[in-house]
Protein backbone atom coordinates (compact mmCIF):
# COMPACT_ATOMS: atom_id res chain seq x y z
CA UNK A 1 0.00 0.00 0.00
CA UNK A 2 1.72 3.71 -1.02
CA UNK A 3 1.63 5.73 1.88
CA UNK A 4 -0.08 9.11 1.08
CA UNK A 5 1.79 11.28 3.12
CA UNK A 6 4.24 13.71 1.59
CA UNK A 7 7.83 12.80 1.78
CA UNK A 8 8.93 14.69 4.96
CA UNK A 9 6.57 14.02 6.72
CA UNK A 10 6.92 10.51 5.94
CA UNK A 11 10.89 11.21 7.26
CA UNK A 12 10.31 12.65 10.25
CA UNK A 13 7.76 10.00 11.25
CA UNK A 14 10.09 7.54 10.76
CA UNK A 15 13.00 9.44 12.27
CA UNK A 16 10.79 9.67 15.34
CA UNK A 17 10.06 5.91 15.28
CA UNK A 18 13.55 4.74 14.91
CA UNK A 19 14.34 7.02 17.86
CA UNK A 20 11.43 5.23 19.65
CA UNK A 21 12.88 2.05 19.16
CA UNK A 22 16.18 2.85 19.95
CA UNK A 23 14.90 4.09 23.48
CA UNK A 24 12.97 0.52 23.73
CA UNK A 25 16.51 -1.16 23.14
CA UNK A 26 18.42 0.35 25.85
CA UNK A 27 15.97 0.64 28.27
CA UNK A 28 13.00 -1.80 28.22
CA UNK A 29 9.35 -1.22 27.55
CA UNK A 30 8.96 2.61 27.35
CA UNK A 31 5.89 4.47 30.14
CA UNK A 32 3.34 6.02 28.11
CA UNK A 33 4.18 9.22 29.69
CA UNK A 34 7.77 9.26 28.34
CA UNK A 35 6.71 7.81 24.81
CA UNK A 36 4.77 10.78 25.16
CA UNK A 37 7.21 13.16 26.24
CA UNK A 38 9.29 12.00 23.24
CA UNK A 39 6.64 11.74 20.48
CA UNK A 40 5.97 15.88 21.07
CA UNK A 41 8.90 17.22 22.95
CA UNK A 42 12.38 15.80 21.71
CA UNK A 43 14.55 18.24 20.19
CA UNK A 44 14.82 18.41 16.35
CA UNK A 45 11.78 15.45 16.14
CA UNK A 46 8.98 16.22 18.60
CA UNK A 47 5.77 17.57 17.46
CA UNK A 48 5.92 20.65 18.92
CA UNK A 49 9.94 20.93 18.46
CA UNK A 50 10.26 20.26 14.74
CA UNK A 51 9.00 23.02 12.59
CA UNK A 52 6.03 21.83 11.86
CA UNK A 53 3.10 24.42 10.62
CA UNK A 54 0.73 23.01 13.45
CA UNK A 55 -2.10 26.32 14.55
CA UNK A 56 -4.68 27.20 12.38
CA UNK A 57 -6.25 26.49 8.69
CA UNK A 58 -2.78 25.11 7.40
CA UNK A 59 -1.79 23.37 10.86
CA UNK A 60 -3.58 19.84 12.78
CA UNK A 61 -5.51 22.03 15.00
CA UNK A 62 -7.24 25.62 15.60
CA UNK A 63 -7.40 27.20 19.11
CA UNK A 64 -9.36 29.63 20.35
CA UNK A 65 -7.04 32.55 19.96
CA UNK A 66 -7.10 31.92 16.03
CA UNK A 67 -10.77 32.16 15.75
CA UNK A 68 -10.63 35.39 17.07
CA UNK A 69 -9.13 38.50 18.97
CA UNK A 70 -12.63 38.55 20.60
CA UNK A 71 -11.34 35.66 22.81
CA UNK A 72 -8.07 37.85 23.55
CA UNK A 73 -10.71 40.56 24.61
CA UNK A 74 -12.84 39.12 27.13
CA UNK A 75 -9.58 37.30 28.74
CA UNK A 76 -7.70 40.85 29.69
CA UNK A 77 -11.07 42.20 30.41
CA UNK A 78 -10.68 40.27 33.49
CA UNK A 79 -6.89 40.01 33.78
CA UNK A 80 -7.38 43.91 34.02
CA UNK A 81 -8.56 43.65 37.41
CA UNK A 82 -5.54 42.95 38.70
CA UNK A 83 -2.33 43.73 36.46
CA UNK A 84 -0.47 47.49 36.81
CA UNK A 85 2.19 49.17 35.14
CA UNK A 86 4.54 47.54 37.30
CA UNK A 87 3.17 43.61 36.88
CA UNK A 88 4.14 40.66 34.35
CA UNK A 89 1.97 38.82 32.09
CA UNK A 90 3.36 35.50 31.63
CA UNK A 91 2.05 32.97 29.09
CA UNK A 92 3.07 29.52 29.08
CA UNK A 93 2.94 28.06 25.48
CA UNK A 94 2.27 30.66 23.10
CA UNK A 95 1.28 28.81 20.20
CA UNK A 96 1.55 30.89 17.32
CA UNK A 97 1.78 34.22 19.29
CA UNK A 98 -1.57 35.65 18.18
CA UNK A 99 -2.59 35.31 21.43
CA UNK A 100 -0.38 37.71 22.70
CA UNK A 101 -0.66 39.79 19.87
CA UNK A 102 -4.34 40.57 20.47
CA UNK A 103 -3.75 40.61 24.33
CA UNK A 104 -1.63 43.18 24.13
CA UNK A 105 -3.54 45.61 22.67
CA UNK A 106 -6.87 44.98 24.58
CA UNK A 107 -5.15 45.75 27.74
CA UNK A 108 -3.42 48.59 26.89
CA UNK A 109 -7.32 49.72 26.13
CA UNK A 110 -8.14 48.79 29.27
CA UNK A 111 -5.67 50.96 30.53
CA UNK A 112 -4.05 47.73 32.03
CA UNK A 113 -1.17 47.19 30.22
CA UNK A 114 1.89 45.19 32.07
CA UNK A 115 5.35 46.27 31.94
CA UNK A 116 6.80 42.50 30.77
CA UNK A 117 4.83 40.06 28.84
CA UNK A 118 6.86 36.77 29.03
CA UNK A 119 6.35 34.13 26.57
CA UNK A 120 7.40 31.03 27.97
CA UNK A 121 9.08 28.60 25.03
CA UNK A 122 11.20 25.80 24.96
CA UNK A 123 10.55 25.22 20.74
CA UNK A 124 12.93 28.23 18.91
CA UNK A 125 10.31 27.68 15.42
CA UNK A 126 7.75 28.85 17.58
CA UNK A 127 9.38 31.54 19.41
CA UNK A 128 10.36 32.26 15.73
CA UNK A 129 6.77 32.28 14.51
CA UNK A 130 5.76 34.22 17.94
CA UNK A 131 8.00 37.20 16.96
CA UNK A 132 6.68 37.30 13.29
CA UNK A 133 3.36 37.45 14.87
CA UNK A 134 4.05 40.01 16.70
CA UNK A 135 5.74 42.11 14.60
CA UNK A 136 2.59 41.80 12.14
CA UNK A 137 0.26 42.33 14.23
CA UNK A 138 1.23 44.77 17.27
CA UNK A 139 4.68 45.60 16.69
CA UNK A 140 4.43 49.09 18.57
CA UNK A 141 4.21 46.16 21.77
CA UNK A 142 7.57 43.96 21.03
CA UNK A 143 9.63 46.09 23.31
CA UNK A 144 7.85 44.84 26.12
CA UNK A 145 7.80 41.36 24.91
CA UNK A 146 10.11 38.54 26.06
CA UNK A 147 11.35 35.05 25.48
CA UNK A 148 12.68 32.42 28.22
CA UNK A 149 12.77 28.86 28.49
CA UNK A 150 11.84 28.70 32.08
CA UNK A 151 9.43 29.89 34.89
CA UNK A 152 10.71 32.71 36.64
CA UNK A 153 12.31 32.86 40.24
CA UNK A 154 9.91 35.37 41.14
CA UNK A 155 6.57 36.58 39.68
CA UNK A 156 3.59 39.47 40.19
CA UNK A 157 0.61 39.75 38.09
CA UNK A 158 -0.47 37.06 35.89
CA UNK A 159 0.35 33.90 34.56
CA UNK A 160 -2.02 32.56 31.50
CA UNK A 161 -2.03 29.06 30.52
CA UNK A 162 -4.50 28.23 27.24
CA UNK A 163 -4.54 24.36 26.08
CA UNK A 164 -1.37 24.40 27.55
CA UNK A 165 -1.83 20.87 30.22
CA UNK A 166 -3.83 18.87 27.79
CA UNK A 167 -0.41 18.62 26.14
CA UNK A 168 1.28 17.40 29.37
CA UNK A 169 2.75 13.65 28.99
CA UNK A 170 0.42 11.64 31.05
CA UNK A 171 -0.01 7.93 31.89
CA UNK A 172 -1.92 5.44 31.04
CA UNK A 173 -3.41 2.99 33.69
CA UNK A 174 -6.25 -0.26 33.19
CA UNK A 175 -8.06 -1.28 36.48
CA UNK A 176 -7.11 -5.20 35.95
CA UNK A 177 -9.11 -6.74 38.82
CA UNK A 178 -8.48 -8.02 42.10
CA UNK A 179 -7.78 -4.43 42.93
CA UNK A 180 -4.45 -4.50 40.77
CA UNK A 181 -3.51 -1.67 38.51
CA UNK A 182 -1.63 -1.92 35.58
CA UNK A 183 0.24 0.78 33.56
CA UNK A 184 0.60 1.16 29.69
CA UNK A 185 3.77 1.10 27.67
CA UNK A 186 5.25 1.15 24.61
CA UNK A 187 7.72 -1.72 22.89
CA UNK A 188 8.52 -2.93 19.62
CA UNK A 189 7.78 -6.21 18.34
CA UNK A 190 10.40 -6.71 15.47
CA UNK A 191 10.29 -3.31 13.90
CA UNK A 192 7.10 -2.03 14.57
CA UNK A 193 5.90 -0.06 17.84
CA UNK A 194 3.02 -1.81 19.93
CA UNK A 195 1.32 -0.93 23.45
CA UNK A 196 1.69 -3.35 26.20
CA UNK A 197 -0.20 -3.61 29.91
CA UNK A 198 2.02 -4.14 32.47
CA UNK A 199 2.20 -4.25 36.04
CA UNK A 200 2.59 -0.44 37.43
CA UNK A 201 6.63 0.29 37.52
CA UNK A 202 6.38 3.99 37.18
CA UNK A 203 7.84 4.90 40.96
CA UNK A 204 5.28 6.52 42.85
CA UNK A 205 2.11 6.21 39.78
CA UNK A 206 0.22 3.67 41.90
CA UNK A 207 -0.21 5.47 44.72
CA UNK A 208 -0.84 8.73 42.85
CA UNK A 209 -3.57 7.01 41.30
CA UNK A 210 -5.31 5.43 44.58
CA UNK A 211 -5.27 8.82 45.74
CA UNK A 212 -6.77 10.79 42.78
CA UNK A 213 -9.17 7.94 41.11
CA UNK A 214 -12.22 6.80 42.29
CA UNK A 215 -11.07 3.03 41.57
CA UNK A 216 -13.81 1.09 44.00
CA UNK A 217 -16.49 2.73 41.01
CA UNK A 218 -14.65 1.68 37.91
CA UNK A 219 -15.36 -1.93 36.33
CA UNK A 220 -12.61 -4.21 35.95
CA UNK A 221 -10.92 -3.34 32.19
CA UNK A 222 -11.40 0.19 33.16
CA UNK A 223 -8.76 2.23 30.91
CA UNK A 224 -7.86 6.00 31.51
CA UNK A 225 -4.96 8.29 32.24
CA UNK A 226 -3.52 10.73 34.77
CA UNK A 227 -0.94 13.30 34.79
CA UNK A 228 1.41 13.49 37.81
CA UNK A 229 3.40 15.86 35.50
CA UNK A 230 0.69 18.28 35.58
CA UNK A 231 0.05 18.58 39.24
CA UNK A 232 3.88 18.98 39.79
CA UNK A 233 4.06 21.83 37.50
CA UNK A 234 1.24 23.51 39.31
CA UNK A 235 2.60 22.63 42.46
CA UNK A 236 5.85 24.71 41.24
CA UNK A 237 3.76 27.26 39.96
CA UNK A 238 2.70 27.87 43.46
CA UNK A 239 6.20 28.03 44.72
CA UNK A 240 7.30 31.46 43.09
CA UNK A 241 7.64 34.16 45.58
CA UNK A 242 4.89 37.00 44.66
CA UNK A 243 1.23 38.12 44.44
CA UNK A 244 -0.26 36.54 41.38
CA UNK A 245 -3.45 35.29 39.40
CA UNK A 246 -2.93 32.20 37.47
CA UNK A 247 -5.72 31.54 34.42
CA UNK A 248 -5.58 28.27 33.06
CA UNK A 249 -8.21 27.52 30.11
CA UNK A 250 -8.32 24.01 28.82
CA UNK A 251 -11.04 21.08 27.93
CA UNK A 252 -11.43 19.16 30.96
CA UNK A 253 -13.55 17.70 33.50
CA UNK A 254 -13.86 17.49 37.16
CA UNK A 255 -12.93 14.33 38.35
CA UNK A 256 -16.15 12.58 39.43
CA UNK A 257 -17.26 13.41 35.41
CA UNK A 258 -13.21 12.47 33.97
CA UNK A 259 -13.74 9.22 35.58
CA UNK A 260 -17.25 8.19 34.61
CA UNK A 261 -17.56 4.45 34.43
CA UNK A 262 -19.12 4.66 31.05
CA UNK A 263 -15.29 6.96 30.04
CA UNK A 264 -14.00 3.67 29.88
CA UNK A 265 -11.30 4.14 27.46
CA UNK A 266 -10.08 7.11 28.75
CA UNK A 267 -9.90 10.73 26.84
CA UNK A 268 -6.45 10.50 25.07
CA UNK A 269 -6.84 11.86 21.74
CA UNK A 270 -4.49 12.34 18.53
CA UNK A 271 -5.18 15.50 15.90
CA UNK A 272 -3.56 15.32 12.35
CA UNK A 273 -4.34 17.41 9.39
CA UNK A 274 -7.37 18.48 11.15
CA UNK A 275 -8.72 14.64 11.65
CA UNK A 276 -8.98 13.27 14.98
CA UNK A 277 -7.79 10.00 16.30
CA UNK A 278 -7.80 7.96 19.40
CA UNK A 279 -4.18 5.61 18.01
CA UNK A 280 -1.02 7.79 19.39
CA UNK A 281 1.65 5.50 17.48
CA UNK A 282 -0.38 5.75 14.08
CA UNK A 283 2.00 8.96 13.24
CA UNK A 284 4.32 9.42 15.85
CA UNK A 285 6.42 13.04 15.85
CA UNK A 286 4.04 14.52 13.28
CA UNK A 287 0.76 14.43 15.44
CA UNK A 288 -0.37 16.18 18.29
CA UNK A 289 -0.81 13.44 21.55
CA UNK A 290 -3.69 15.26 23.94
CA UNK A 291 -5.94 14.24 26.98
CA UNK A 292 -8.67 16.14 28.61
CA UNK A 293 -7.83 17.71 31.87
CA UNK A 294 -8.61 16.90 35.41
CA UNK A 295 -8.97 20.04 37.10
CA UNK A 296 -10.26 18.68 40.49
CA UNK A 297 -6.33 17.57 40.46
CA UNK A 298 -5.23 20.66 39.35
CA UNK A 299 -7.57 22.79 42.21
CA UNK A 300 -6.01 20.07 45.31
CA UNK A 301 -2.57 20.54 44.01
CA UNK A 302 -2.60 24.39 43.92
CA UNK A 303 -4.23 24.86 47.37
CA UNK A 304 -2.25 21.92 48.71
CA UNK A 305 0.70 24.37 48.06
CA UNK A 306 -0.97 27.98 49.13
CA UNK A 307 -2.65 29.04 45.85
CA UNK A 308 -6.83 29.50 46.39
CA UNK A 309 -9.27 28.87 43.70
CA UNK A 310 -10.57 31.82 42.59
CA UNK A 311 -13.53 30.40 40.54
CA UNK A 312 -14.22 27.47 38.12
CA UNK A 313 -16.63 27.73 35.20
CA UNK A 314 -17.13 26.70 31.93
CA UNK A 315 -15.82 28.72 28.87
CA UNK A 316 -18.89 29.92 27.50
CA UNK A 317 -19.97 31.53 31.28
CA UNK A 318 -16.25 32.92 31.39
CA UNK A 319 -16.56 34.90 27.74
CA UNK A 320 -20.21 36.06 28.31
CA UNK A 321 -19.17 37.22 31.60
CA UNK A 322 -16.26 39.65 30.76
CA UNK A 323 -17.67 41.37 27.80
CA UNK A 324 -17.79 39.10 24.95
CA UNK A 325 -21.61 40.92 24.02
CA UNK A 326 -19.87 44.07 24.43
CA UNK A 327 -17.18 43.39 22.34
CA UNK A 328 -19.84 42.08 19.37
CA UNK A 329 -22.14 44.62 20.21
CA UNK A 330 -19.07 47.05 19.04
CA UNK A 331 -18.94 46.10 15.89
CA UNK A 332 -20.06 47.31 12.96
CA UNK A 333 -22.64 45.35 11.08
CA UNK A 334 -22.25 47.07 7.91
CA UNK A 335 -18.94 45.85 7.48
CA UNK A 336 -20.86 42.20 6.94
CA UNK A 337 -17.52 39.69 6.29
CA UNK A 338 -16.22 41.05 9.43
CA UNK A 339 -19.05 41.09 11.07
CA UNK A 340 -20.21 37.29 10.25
CA UNK A 341 -16.33 36.15 10.63
CA UNK A 342 -16.77 37.39 14.72
CA UNK A 343 -20.59 36.00 14.97
CA UNK A 344 -19.28 32.55 13.53
CA UNK A 345 -16.63 32.55 15.83
CA UNK A 346 -18.17 33.61 19.42
CA UNK A 347 -20.71 30.92 18.30
CA UNK A 348 -18.04 28.23 18.28
CA UNK A 349 -16.24 29.72 21.30
CA UNK A 350 -19.82 29.16 23.36
CA UNK A 351 -22.15 27.15 22.16
CA UNK A 352 -22.14 24.00 23.94
CA UNK A 353 -21.02 22.07 20.41
CA UNK A 354 -18.22 23.67 19.96
CA UNK A 355 -15.91 24.95 22.56
CA UNK A 356 -18.36 26.37 25.46
CA UNK A 357 -18.66 23.45 27.92
CA UNK A 358 -16.12 21.29 26.52
CA UNK A 359 -13.59 23.89 27.84
CA UNK A 360 -12.78 24.77 31.62
CA UNK A 361 -11.70 27.93 33.17
CA UNK A 362 -9.83 28.26 36.48
CA UNK A 363 -8.73 30.95 38.06
CA UNK A 364 -6.02 30.43 41.48
CA UNK A 365 -4.66 33.35 43.10
CA UNK A 366 -2.27 33.98 46.01
CA UNK A 367 -2.01 37.73 47.83
CA UNK A 368 -5.16 39.39 45.82
CA UNK A 369 -7.14 41.03 48.50
CA UNK A 370 -10.07 42.50 48.49
CA UNK A 371 -12.50 42.33 45.82
CA UNK A 372 -10.25 42.70 43.18
CA UNK A 373 -11.36 39.56 41.10
CA UNK A 374 -15.14 39.64 39.79
CA UNK A 375 -17.05 36.10 40.12
CA UNK A 376 -14.86 34.34 37.19
CA UNK A 377 -18.18 33.48 34.90
CA UNK A 378 -22.08 33.45 34.98
CA UNK A 379 -21.94 30.42 36.66
CA UNK A 380 -19.82 29.05 39.90
CA UNK A 381 -18.74 25.34 39.28
CA UNK A 382 -16.55 24.83 42.00
CA UNK A 383 -19.13 22.85 43.60
CA UNK A 384 -18.38 19.99 41.07
CA UNK A 385 -14.43 20.17 42.01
Amino acid sequence: MIDPLPTPLRERRAAMEALLREQIRAQGPLPFDRFMELALYAPGLGYYRGGLHKFGAAGDFTTAPELSPLFAGCIARYCAHILDADGELIEFGGGSGRLAADLLPALDALGALPARYTLIELSAELRARQRETLERLAPEYLSRVAWSDAPPTRHQGVILANEVLDAMPVSRFRVAGDERLEEHFIDRQEDRLVGRWLPVRSPGLEAFIRAHVPLETLPRGYQSEICPRAAAWIEALAEIPGKRLVLLIDYGYPAREYYLPERDRGTLMCHFQHRAHPDPLAHPGIQDITAHVDFSLIARSAEARGLRLAGYTHQAGFLLANGLDAQLAGLDPEDTENWLRAVQAAKTLTLPSGMGERFGVMALQRGIGGNRLPPLGLRDLRARL
